[in-house]
This record gives C-alpha cells, sequence and structure tokens, in this order.
C-alpha cells in the first residue's frame, strides 16, 4: 500500500495541504483523515443513465435507495432529476465509507453488470469457488447475481481490507 506524503506550496493566496501516494496521485482529505478514490464519477454519470431503476445508487452502496428507485421509477423520475446533482456527494460519501486497494470497485461494477452470471467478477476478487459455483449455474439462476447487486461494495472492500 503506497504511504501518502503531504506537501503545501507557498503562493500568494493559502493553498491547503495536497496529500500524494508514492505514484504522486492526488488523495483527498476528508474529515476522517486521507481518503483515496475507491469509485469513479464518469462510471456513476454513466450508470445515471439508467438511474430510474437504481444502477447508480446501487454503485455508489445505497441498496435501499437503489432498490426504490427500481420498483418507483427512480422515485417517479423526479428523484432520478435530483441525482444528477447528488452524484458528487455520494462519490465523496463512498471514498469515506469504502477502503481503497488493489481491487477496483469500478471494474468490480462493470464486470458484475456485463459478466455477473458467469461470476466474473467474482474471479476478480480472488473467489475461484464460487466464481466457478456463479459460471456453472449462470449465477445461481440469477439469484446470486441480485444478491451480488446489492453486496458487491461491501465484499470489494472486504477484499481490499485483508491485503
Amino acid at each position: 500500500m503506497d504511504l501518502p506524503t503531504t506537501e503545501r506550496r507557498a503562493g500568494s493566496f493559502q493553498v491547503p495541504n495536497v496529500t500524494r501516494n508514492s505514484h504522486g496521485e492526488i488523495l483527498e482529505s476528508g474529515e476522517h483523515g486521507v481518503m483515496q478514490k475507491t469509485h469513479s464519477k464518469t462510471i456513476g454519470y454513466l450508470l445515471w443513465i439508467f438511474g430510474f431503476i437504481g444502477a447508480h445508487r446501487f454503485y455508489y452502496g445505497r441498496k435501499i435507495t437503489g432498490t426504490i428507485w427500481l420498483f418507483t421509477g427512480g422515485l417517479f423520475l423526479i428523484g432520478w432529476i435530483v441525482d444528477l446533482f447528488l452524484i458528487p456527494s455520494m462519490d465523496r460519501q463512498a471514498a469515506v465509507k469504502y477502503q481503497a486497494g488493489h481491487i477496483d470497485y469500478s471494474l468490480a461494477w462493470i464486470l458484475q453488470t456485463f459478466l455477473g452470471p458467469f461470476g466474473i467478477h467474482r474471479f476478480y476478487m480472488g473467489k475461484i469457488g464460487t466464481g466457478l459455483l456463479w459460471l456453472l449455474t449462470a449465477g445461481l439462476c440469477g439469484v446470486g447475481y441480485v444478491y451480488d447487486y446489492l453486496t458487491l461494495n461491501e465484499q470489494v472492500d472486504e477484499v481490499n481490507r485483508r491485503r
């Protein structure tokens, strides 16, 4: 894991501390300390296009409202439009809640969305046994696919915290 370093640049106006990892990537500072980006706003906005089914809310770990959006058409499309402006805050909250690591949340979600019944996202996370089970049973006949939509962020977070 990269250890962050902190730098301060002088100038005619005050610049807040900028924290970078060993690769030079800027890490954001939050009220809970330094946090690394876990989710992508670009993916969040792409999923927002399908937001009336709650895809972006599931992506950011909001299972309850994702389910409500799924069954109400994004709260009758009004909540869907409001979410266009809420995605940046959902992105920041996900960065505080979930652990960044070698398993990328966005890639895991893309694999789950398009290849989920084949268990490719599970192979990616190192879960070979359940990956084979998903592959042989089409994601346990779709039930496991839905389960993974509800729990994928927690699964990636658990794997990232272990390593």
